[in-house]
């Protein structure tokens, strides 16, 4: 008798599990795509940085360490077809130096105007990102191996030693928010349709389009509440330290425009599914590809070309992105400017990527020139 019941339970249960096959796909389908997409993003070879050189000023003409530097650094391969470094040649310091802090650039190497051995060369990093920096000084140091100079190398990391546990934590305040959304917003809506919740919306004078922003306000609340608790934890955690009221507010700002974002793609996303099983199998893959994608966990710059693509229509890049401007290189709008527009300039058909770690090269810009050999 006890088998029989639990035979007859075990028989229905499954009959529900085979009658969704979305739920069957997504079971077999999302560890396939852990594999692919966490293979790839995380410790891919980082191929691409781009560099600025510049030599200090007078004189004005290029010493033969200068040009034998340059000449080397830009054809550093990191695998047989991919060079490590794209040098971009300054006739100016401070210009380059302003690119740097515009994130226009990883690193700026200042080379001294006369060929002697101790003669400092000035390597400037941005130290927001922990891992490219000592890639460029490696690369670096091989240089000036390889043609036998002994020039002492002076490391200045512009933002100071950010550990990586800093990183890492801006990134938590956006999986925070695509969470409390995942919850709040998506499943609060599936939740109500099973319940006759909506019908019984839509027998009143209630508009469907009314419906839908007061799910979307609500999700949004819930998610900003979670993305600004989040934040003050990860402030504690991590030790950073925000510079000013102009950056707070920024950074309520981003948390706020991400909120609406997601939580409206999230909530467009579950108004095609009717049960909670469903909506949660798919969630669960977007969730994981978009916040891979972020480069939350590791630099985009090291990712293979077809997954940092992906990045250009991601969200949670651009949040991670604007969080890690504001709150670990103390940046204000004109850099994080493109971040927030850049949903909408997607949806005009603007699809090329700004920022350096993308797949983008630097242009000639005034006294600016790619180096080429």
């Amino acid at each position: 008798m006890i088998l029989r019941s639990a035979f007859a339970i075990f028989k229905r249960d499954f009959k529900k599990f085979l009658s969704t096959p979305a739920m069957i796909i997504m079971t077999l389908f999302l560890p396939i795509m852990y594999l692919v997409i966490f293979g790839n993003a995380m410790g891919g070879t980082i191929t691409h940085i781009p560099v600025g050189v510049v030599q200090e000023t007078p004189p004005y003409n290029d010493t033969q360490l200068f040009t034998s530097a340059t000449y080397r650094l830009n054809h550093i391969s990191q695998t047989d077809a991919e060079k490590l470094l794209d040098v971009t040649v300054y006739a100016d310091e401070i210009a380059a130096k302003q690119d740097l802090a515009n994130g226009k650039l990883a690193a700026v190497i200042v080379f001294p105007s006369e060929v002697t051995n101790d003669n400092t060369i000035r390597l400037y990093v941005d130290s927001a990102d922990s891992i490219t920096p000592p890639l460029v000084e490696a690369g670096l140091n091989q240089v000036l191996l390889s043609i036998g100079a002994h020039n002492t190398v002076l490391v200045d990391k512009i933002y100071g030693n950010i550990k990586y546990i800093q990183f890492f934590g801006v990134s938590v305040i956006m999986m925070a928010i695509f969470s409390a959304t995942m919850m709040g917003g998506g499943m609060a809506l599936i939740r109500d349709r099973e319940n006759g919740i909506h019908e019984g919306y839509l027998v009143t004078p209630v508009k469907r389009s009314s419906i839908i922003l007061g799910i979307i306000t609500s999700g949004t609340v819930r998610a900003f509440i979670a993305g600004f608790v989040i934040f003050w934890i990860d402030l504690l955690v991590t030790g950073i330290a925000v510079q000013s009221l102009q950056a707070f507010i920024l950074v309520l700002v981003v948390i706020l425009i991400s909120c609406i974002g997601v939580t409206s793609f999230v909530v467009s996303l579950a108004s095609r599914f009717t049960t909670q099983q469903e909506y949660m199998s798919l969630i669960a893959f977007f969730n994981m590809i978009l916040f891979l994608t972020s480069g939350a966990f590791y630099p985009v710059i090291g990712m293979p070309d077809w997954l940092r693509w992906i990045t250009v229509i991601n969200p949670e890049y651009y949040g991670v992105h604007a969080l890690r401007s504001i709150l670990l290189r103390d940046q204000g709008i004109s850099v994080i400017g493109p971040d927030l527009h850049r949903p909408a300039a997607l949806l005009v058909g603007d699809d090329h990527p700004r920022h350096c770690d993308l797949p983008a090269h630097p242009g000639v810009n005034g006294g600016i020139k790619i180096f080429t050999a």
